[in-house]
């Protein structure tokens, strides 16, 4: 199949977590033979930023990591949708992309009829600004898959999509894997932006007082760190990195024992079962993993065995301290998480989906926009339900 994907920016993830995975289906979709086809805009904040930031080899060392990735870059004013499309059999829109480019999409997708059309949604703008996610028209779209059952729940109540799948992130494994040769550096490491103000307390309570309690040599990376973040990290003696890119993650996790989720707040509060895509990533890197509070309401995981949980800052300390202590108890946590990432939540087992869905929907007739029939949000993942018709035929060469 020729597949084409349009995103904000697929090589950079310069303060853009939503690269990690589509990059991930990108590659596993090519190694199966499928034609992909990205584009992203010229003017990507992501690509620039990094730009700016780091120069132009930034971008180049990202691309010889997944050097069959080759983005098209358009200008929206100028994008000629029939051209682009020739010959294209789906085209997957992550939320991101400009509203207009949503909407001509959509209207192209009714006009000719001979391709799918997914929207893909990775964010929690339905609970923070729903007015932007409700203003889409999304009428000429097959389906929306969204990163956990609550947002396809959302989008069906509001009347905004006709069919919502659920489609969790997952780690790319090709990537994501142990690096048993790499020395041991520090006791802790943390990837991720400060953020908003989205969870700011969280990241005080879960990761900077459990360090400091502890006086563990631990590092962060991340962008987004106003002044008092970085004050509070050097407060507690916590070494601030800078941006790292996600290529890089697995030798950071294998240089540190242990690391940590802290979810943002709309997620841990409001959308129940998505722990965004850290912690896959992480698990399959295969390093002892303590999280926060979120709810696992999909049952992802065996929370207390893929990983430790912990409900308070109180709790936090001591299982990082018994995960130091005993290195076999934490050896059997990362151990166990990796086997459940490996068995259930890879690119590879996505792009299953993915490709069982396009299948379902040349026989599955369509429901009214807005009708929202417990039947219309469908899993990702071997729980999933979608009737696989020929499991041998999208296996991945890697499996």
């Amino acid at each position: 199949m020729r597949i084409a994907l349009f995103c904000h920016s697929l090589l950079s993830d310069w303060d853009h977590a939503d690269a990690h995975f589509l990059r991930g289906i990108a590659a596993e979709l090519d190694a199966r033979g499928h034609d992909v086809l990205a584009f992203e805009p010229e003017d990507a904040w992501s690509a620039l930023g990094l730009v700016a930031a780091y120069g132009p080899d930034a971008l180049r060392e990202a691309a010889a990591v997944y050097p069959r990735l080759r983005p098209r870059r358009y200008a929206l004013s100028t994008l000629d949708l029939d051209a682009a499309l020739a010959g294209v059999d789906v085209v997957l829109v992550h939320e991101r992309s400009d509203p207009e480019l949503v909407r001509r999409l959509g209207e192209h997708r009714a006009r000719t009829d001979r391709y799918r059309l997914f929207f893909h949604d990775t964010h929690h703008g339905l609970i923070t600004d729903p007015a932007a996610i409700v203003r889409r028209d999304l009428s000429g779209y097959d389906c929306v898959l969204g990163f956990g059952k609550s947002v396809c729940d959302l989008y069906l109540s509001r009347g905004v999509a006709r069919r919502a799948v659920v489609w969790h992130e997952a780690a790319d494994t090709r990537l994501f894997r142990p690096l048993p040769q790499v020395e041991k550096e520090r006791d802790l490491v943390w990837i991720g932006n400060w953020g908003d103000g989205e969870r700011t307390a969280e990241l005080h309570e879960f990761l900077v007082e459990p360090v400091r309690a502890l006086g563990l040599r631990a590092r962060v990376h991340g962008v987004r760190y106003p002044d008092r973040a970085l004050s509070a990290l050097a407060d507690a003696g916590i070494e601030y990195a800078g941006w790292l890119p996600n290529h890089r993650v697995p030798d950071a996790y294998a240089r540190a024992r242990i690391t940590v989720h802290v979810p943002r707040r709309p997620y841990a509060a409001w959308l129940p079962g998505i722990p965004t895509i850290r912690p896959f990533e992480a698990l399959a890197c295969g390093i002892p993993l303590v999280s926060a509070p979120w709810a696992d309401a999909e049952r992802l995981f065996s929370p207390g065995r893929d990983y430790l949980v912990a409900r308070t800052g109180a709790e936090m300390t001591e299982h990082l301290r018994a995960l130091l202590a005993d290195p076999e108890f934490a050896r059997g946590v990362a151990e166990h998480g990796r086997r459940t990432v490996l068995a259930r939540h890879t690119c590879a087992h996505r792009v299953d989906t993915l490709l069982d869905l396009i299948d379902e929907l040349l026989l599955r007739p369509c429901y009214r926009l807005g009708e929202a029939a417990e039947d219309d949000v469908e899993r990702s993942g071997p729980a999933s339900g979608v009737r696989r018709r020929d499991p041998g035929r999208y296996r991945s060469p890697l499996a």
